[in-house]
């Protein structure tokens, strides 16, 4: 992990990157040469890595940000760690470093927005609002073309008679849907990543590492022609693992069907503090504010957030997993012949560095705590963006 994105890309002002638990080897009970990617360390994944027998869990985010003075099964993070440790598996984080790597997470969304979908490429529509027919009128409302008659225009005595129960609306919401975990590849999704003209820039750059230039926070992507927005959602969604949706922020007053992008701020998790100040007309992240979402489209801007991890956990099967593999392959294979070299090992020695197996899979027990879950039969779908 540190060959590919080194500690020192990371902002670590605040950031806590690296080897965050260490457990200690014992060959007679060995784990598996395997590692389990995730976003996040949670119980779940934590059963998970135990149920495989990984040697590792590569957890994007640190499970440990700040000093602890204990560690107590009392804590369910902390319970999650001390299980690891107890079956000798180790946890390694590396997050913004990830975020900062040329070919990291922003230029893996960057690639998402500036793909290209087969042509003609999908119109999308916002949700129509219900016809006279379809909508049930508030008491005091009529049904405009119906014939009916407002409160103010009925007599006196129809006045008085008392209103018609309003009907029950049955309604159906289905399961919490997540985005899908299949690696966004050519089998998997028809979107040609990085295939719209463009230019591309860092936005906070992070210099002075050698064998990584152009190493920086977020992404400015400028299109050498206008897009519609509406190709950039459909974009997004195919690129990150088909959502049921996504919020959009548009300044009032507009359609989305009307709205041409020239420029994207692209930033992975909580965008504000990489975003701030830039100057495009959509802002891709995963997660701003209500205020921050606000002030952007009173600037004139559009925001298109996917809940926090949902904007980085399609990079961990689509990029991270495949240069981690061959990575490990060449550094296990190269520890394998300086091992075998040494004298008086051990028999459990031998055996270990017999395994020319190297394994790196993506959570299936890793999501975001945020689902969508949809009204299945409503008769209005929504309202339409103005």
């Amino acid at each position: 992990m540190r060959k590919l994105y080194p500690e020192a890309l990371a902002d670590q002002s605040w950031d806590n990157t690296g080897l965050l638990l260490e457990a200690p080897f014992d060959p007679i009970r060995r784990q598996m040469n395997s590692v389990l990617l995730t976003i996040d360390l949670t119980k779940a994944v934590a059963d998970e890595a135990i149920e495989r027998k990984d040697c590792v869990v590569v957890a994007y985010h640190p499970i440990i940000f700040r000093g602890l003075k204990s560690l107590t099964l009392s804590d369910y993070q902390q319970q999650s760690l001390l299980r690891l440790a107890l079956e000798g598996i180790s946890v390694y984080s590396p997050h913004t470093a990830v975020d900062a790597a040329p070919g990291g997470l922003a230029d893996w969304l960057a690639d998402i927005v500036t793909g290209h979908l087969p042509n003609p490429e999908p119109s999308t529509h916002t949700a129509q609002q219900a016809t006279a027919e379809e909508t049930i009128p508030e008491e005091g409302e009529a049904n405009e073309g119906s014939g009916t008659q407002t409160p103010s225009e009925q007599p006196a005595e129809e006045k008085k008679k008392p209103q018609r129960p309003r009907p029950r609306m049955q309604r159906t919401y289905s399961k919490p849907t997540y985005p899908s975990h299949q690696p966004l590849d050519a089998s998997k999704t028809d979107l040609e990543a990085c295939s719209v003209d463009h230019t591309r820039s860092v936005i906070s750059p992070v210099t002075g590492i050698e064998g990584f230039e152009g190493a920086g926070m977020g992404r400015l992507v400028t299109f050498n022609e206008p897009q519609p927005l509406t190709h950039l959602v459909e974009r997004i969604a195919h690129g990150v693992g088909s959502p049921k949706g996504f919020p959009l922020a548009i300044p009032q007053g507009k359609q989305v069907e009307d709205i041409q992008i020239r420029s994207v701020g692209v930033s992975a998790g909580s965008g504000h503090s990489v975003l701030k100040g830039v100057d495009a007309d959509l802002l891709f992240t995963g997660e701003l504010s209500h205020h921050e979402a606000l002030a952007a489209t009173e600037k004139g801007q559009c925001v298109i957030t996917l809940f926090h991890s949902n904007s980085e956990r399609g990079f961990l099967s689509s990029v991270l997993k495949h240069k981690l593999t061959a990575t490990l392959k060449e550094e296990w294979e190269r520890v394998r012949k300086e091992e075998a070299e040494r004298e008086q090992l051990t028999d459990e020695w031998e055996d270990a560095i017999k395994d020319e197996d190297v394994l790196v899979e993506c959570s299936a027990q890793d999501r975001d705590p945020y689902g969508v879950v949809i009204l299945e039969s409503s008769k209005q779908e929504g309202k339409p963006m103005r």
